[in-house]
C-alpha cells in the first residue's frame, strides 16, 4: 500500500510539473510573438451587403452576382509568416459537430451548390515581418435562384513546415492553432426548415471497435440545431434491446449527413437480421422517428471481430502457446537442475580425488 501511495504521489507531481512547464512554454511563446500562438492576426472588412454584425461573413447576394470580399492579415512579429488558406464547405462529423476544415467527409447528395465551387482564393499568403496584407476572396453565386444558405468556412493556419524541417533537439509537444471564419451566402431571406432523410443502417467499426452506424441527411439548406438522437438496436422481430445510445446538443449542417455511431460495447458482432429504432429531434420542432431493418452478414461479422481491438485483447488463452511456454520452462528448469547436479557431482568427485592424493602423500612421508 505504501509503494502504491508513493507511485500515485509521484504521478500527480509529474503531471503537475508537466502542466506547469506547458503553461510556461505557452507564456514564453505569447511573450515572444505579439500575435500569440497562431503567429498572425486577422480582421474582416465587412461589405455593405453584410446582413448582421457577427464575427463571420453573413452575405445577402443576388443569383449570378460576383463579389470580392477582403480580410486583412497582419504579422506583428519579427519573422516572416506563411499563412495557408483553406476554403471548405460545412460538414457534420460523427459526433454531431459541424466542421469547416479539411475533412474526408463527402458531400451529401442533396447538396446542389458546393461552397468550394463558389468561393475562390489563394492557397497561401506570405507576410513579411511587420507587414499587413489583404486576403481577397472571389465569390460567384449560382445563376439559379435558391432558398436557404450556402455555408462554409475560411481556414487560416500558419505554415510551420520550415520549422519542422530545421528540427529541434529534445522532446517537443507541438500544438497547431488556426482561425476558422464562417461564411453564409444567400439570395433571399425566406424561412427554410430542415428536413431529415434516413439513408441507411449498417455495421462497421469506429476507433477499431465494433459499431452500428445510423446514416441520415439534412436535405435542406438550413442548419439543424439542438439535435438529439436516440437509437435502440434489437434482433428483428424481438423486443429485447441489445444496444442503445442517446446524445444531445448536436448540430447538422445544411445539406449534409451524419454517420452516427452506436457502440456494441466491446461485444462480438453476431451475424443476423436486426432492427434499429431511431428518434431524432431538433430546432424548428423537428421530430423524425424511423424503424429500419438491416442485416449483418457472416463475412462482415468475422471481418470486424478479427479487427476489434478489445476482442483481439480478450480472445482467450492460446493453449498451444501456453503448452510451448510451459514445456520450455520445464525443459529449462530440468536443464538447470541437471547442470547443478553435474557440477555438484563433479565437485564431489574432485574432492574425493583430492582427499586420496592428500592421504597418499601423508603415507609417503
Amino acid at each position: 500500500m505504501k509503494n502504491r501511495s508513493k507511485i500515485t504521489i509521484f504521478l500527480l507531481v509529474s503531471i503537475f510539473l508537466f502542466l506547469l512547464m506547458s503553461q510556461r512554454v505557452l507564456a514564453d511563446n505569447a511573450e515572444g510573438n505579439p500575435a500569440g500562438a497562431v503567429g498572425f492576426t486577422y480582421s474582416i472588412d465587412y461589405p455593405n451587403n453584410q446582413i448582421q454584425e457577427a464575427g463571420y461573413f453573413d452575405l445577402l447576394m443576388t443569383a449570378g452576382q460576383k463579389q470580392t470580399v477582403k480580410m486583412k492579415l497582419s504579422n506583428p512579429a519579427a519573422a516572416e509568416v506563411k499563412v495557408l488558406v483553406g476554403l471548405n464547405g460545412a460538414k457534420t462529423n460523427k459526433n454531431g459537430v459541424v466542421e469547416f476544415g479539411d475533412t474526408e467527409i463527402k458531400n451529401d447528395k442533396s447538396l446542389k451548390f458546393a461552397f468550394e465551387d463558389i468561393v475562390k482564393g489563394p492557397d497561401e499568403v506570405i507576410l513579411a515581418p511587420g507587414e499587413s496584407k489583404d486576403l481577397e476572396l472571389e465569390i460567384t453565386m449560382p445563376k439559379t435562384e435558391f432558398d436557404g444558405v450556402i455555408l462554409g468556412g475560411i481556414r487560416l493556419i500558419r505554415d510551420d513546415s520550415a520549422d519542422q524541417k530545421a528540427g529541434v533537439s529534445g522532446a517537443q509537444i507541438k500544438n497547431k492553432y488556426q482561425y476558422i471564419i464562417g461564411m453564409t451566402l444567400q439570395v433571399n431571406q425566406h424561412k427554410v426548415v430542415p428536413a431529415l432523410v434516413l439513408n441507411s443502417v449498417y455495421a462497421d467499426q469506429f476507433n477499431y471497435q465494433n459499431t452500428i452506424f445510423i446514416n441520415f441527411s439534412n436535405s435542406k439548406a438550413a442548419m439543424l440545431s439542438d439535435m438529439s438522437i436516440e437509437v435502440q438496436i434489437s434482433k428483428q422481430g424481438e423486443g429485447q434491446v441489445l444496444y442503445e445510445t442517446k446524445k444531445n446538443g448536436m448540430r447538422l449542417a445544411p445539406n449534409s449527413f451524419i454517420d452516427f455511431p452506436i457502440s456494441m460495447q466491446g461485444e462480438r458482432m453476431v451475424a443476423g437480421n436486426y432492427s434499429a429504432h431511431i428518434l431524432v429531434q431538433g430546432s424548428d420542432d423537428i421530430r423524425e422517428e424511423w424503424t429500419k431493418d438491416f442485416e449483418i452478414t457472416k463475412e462482415e461479422a468475422d471481418k470486424f471481430n478479427t479487427r476489434d481491438v478489445g476482442l483481439v485483447a480478450e480472445k482467450g488463452i492460446n493453449w498451444l502457446v501456453i503448452a510451448l511456454i510451459a514445456g520450455g520452462a520445464i525443459l529449462g528448469i530440468g536443464l538447470i537442475y541437471w547442470l547443478l547436479s553435474f557440477v555438484k557431482m563433479n565437485q564431489k568427485n574432485n574432492n574425493k580425488v583430492s582427499k586420496k592424493i592428500s592421504n597418499h602423500r601423508k603415507k609417503s612421508r
